[in-house]
């Protein structure tokens, strides 16, 4: 059984009433991985936007394995600490990793996240040393067309993050960056210039999907249904 954990911020632990992308990426992943897996990690909530809190159990479809380690506001500084044990408890064999806006938007700048980045990894190597991860770039999003600084931080974090997975890959632990969905816009792909609505998800996942299956020939392409 192959064992995925989705990691992420608000775009990953998704808001009540959504599908998620987790959950295009589960339906993906059943219609066309071949073999037996499973999303784990320690979280199973959506966002709850009126209570301010990661709380509910309210999404469009719950019939998934909902399990993920995803946070609202939550970004690489905050995963660090948690990755190890998550990945020890929950035996992940993949990573799909989707990070890094919320550290540039509020807690570190490029440079700092860069090195965030390098810890989570060497933490979720140390708890299993054959772990796979595959790493999405920060996608610009609303903010970035109008704070010119805050959008250099997000070239320059991309740039640092694409030396990072270069310099961390090794055989028997690949590092796997996706590419960001070229058709991504924030203006159709999400319902407030950040969070992705059900197009989004499917850009995301299919983003995560087309680079396993290229690399590591894992399912088939992505098409949305």
């Amino acid at each position: 059984m192959l064992r995925f954990m989705p990691v992420g911020d608000s775009m990953t632990i998704g808001s009540a009433g959504e599908h998620t992308w987790r959950y295009r990426m589960w339906q993906h992943l059943r219609d066309t991985s071949g073999g037996p897996f499973t999303l784990v990690g320690p979280r199973e909530t959506l966002y709850d936007k009126a209570a301010d809190a990661p709380t509910s159990y309210e999404y469009a479809d719950p019939d998934f394995p909902r399990a993920h380690l995803a946070g609202w506001g939550e970004g690489w500084q905050h995963m660090v600490p948690l990755i190890g044990e998550a990945v020890r408890a929950h035996r992940a064999d993949v990573l799909l990793v989707s990070l890094g806006l919320i550290d540039l938007g509020f807690y570190t700048n490029a440079e700092q996240t860069a090195q965030n980045v390098r810890a989570f990894v060497a933490e979720a190597r140390r708890a299993n040393p054959r772990i796979r991860m595959v790493v999405l770039p920060v996608i610009p999003n609303v903010r970035a067309e109008s704070d010119a600084p805050f959008a250099t931080e997000v070239t320059r974090f991309n740039e640092l993050l694409a030396k990072a997975i270069a310099d961390l890959d090794e055989p028997r632990s690949p590092l796997l960056p996706a590419s960001p969905p070229s058709s991504y816009d924030i203006g159709h792909d999400t319902y407030d210039g950040t969070h992705p609505n059900a197009s989004g998800e499917h850009k995301i996942a299919a983003a995560f999907a087309e680079a396993m299956h290229q690399a590591w020939d894992l399912g088939e392409p992505y098409e949305a249904g």
